[in-house]
């Protein structure tokens, strides 16, 4: 039987009993039913894990001992940050559960001219605690030990505008060139921009060619928002990273 892999939000170094978050002890107690003396794997997203087992549960709380730890890195050398402009429904939640498992350091919600979801402040920020859960069960399912960030909202063209030394790209379906022919990948790694359902608008468009974005193209056929990020993140992990 596999052994559970739990997150648990602080650091596990030198402690030798802990008791787990509230979420983490109703998923093992409640959910998967566990008894006192089972194993668990716990990660802190420092890229350790720790051997654990369980001393105590209750209806609320769930307590472990430490038993052992070590450094378990199964982090992509390239370091992707993924610009999403939000799609509807469970597309966004789909792409974040899916680019976490290819390996994605970093996602930043992003809102353009064609977004078609209109959130306000609670509401937004609801979602993206939300959107960091299901990054943290994606980690718990696929064996990452660092849990990427889930970033506050951005405007696309603010989020274009940051400097952080990495490659920029937008996939294009006219552009000249592919991810295959791409340079060298600096040590920043890559700021991978993809739009709406609706793209991005002519305007948008400008503005990433301003702030020396680079127009990839994936192949001849028009991709999916939900679809183009994944087989994008992919394609660079094959090409630079540590698929295939």
């Amino acid at each position: 039987m596999r052994i559970p892999r739990i997150y648990h939000p602080t650091s596990l170094q030198g402690i030798t009993f802990c008791e787990l978050s509230e979420d983490a002890a109703n998923h093992v107690g409640r959910v998967l039913r566990m008894q006192v003396g089972e194993q668990l794997e716990l990660f802190d997203g420092s890229n350790h894990t720790y051997a654990a087992t369980i001393t105590q549960v209750s209806k609320k709380a769930v307590t472990v001992e430490i038993l052992s730890q070590q450094l378990d890195d199964r982090e992509s050398h390239l370091k992707i940050h993924l610009g999403q402009v939000i799609s509807r429904g469970e597309r966004m939640e789909f792409t974040i559960q899916k680019s976490v498992e290819l390996g994605v350091s970093v996602i930043t919600p992003l809102w353009s001219e064609r977004c078609g979801v209109k959130l306000d402040a609670d509401r937004m920020e609801k979602k993206i605690q939300q959107w960091q859960k299901i990054a943290i069960a994606a980690c718990e399912q696929c064996g990452r030990n660092v849990i990427p960030e889930i970033r506050p909202l951005m405007r696309l063209q603010d989020w274009c505008a940051e400097k952080d030394g990495a490659l920029k790209l937008n996939l294009h379906p006219k552009a000249q060139y592919s991810i295959r022919t791409l340079p060298a990948i600096p040590e920043e790694g890559v700021r991978l921009l993809i739009g709406s359902e609706g793209g991005l608008s002519p305007q948008e468009i400008s503005q990433t060619e301003q702030q020396g974005f680079t127009e990839v193209l994936l192949g001849k056929r028009v991709l999916r928002t939900e679809t183009a990020s994944l087989a994008a993140i992919s394609a660079l992990q094959i090409c630079f990273g540590d698929l295939g």
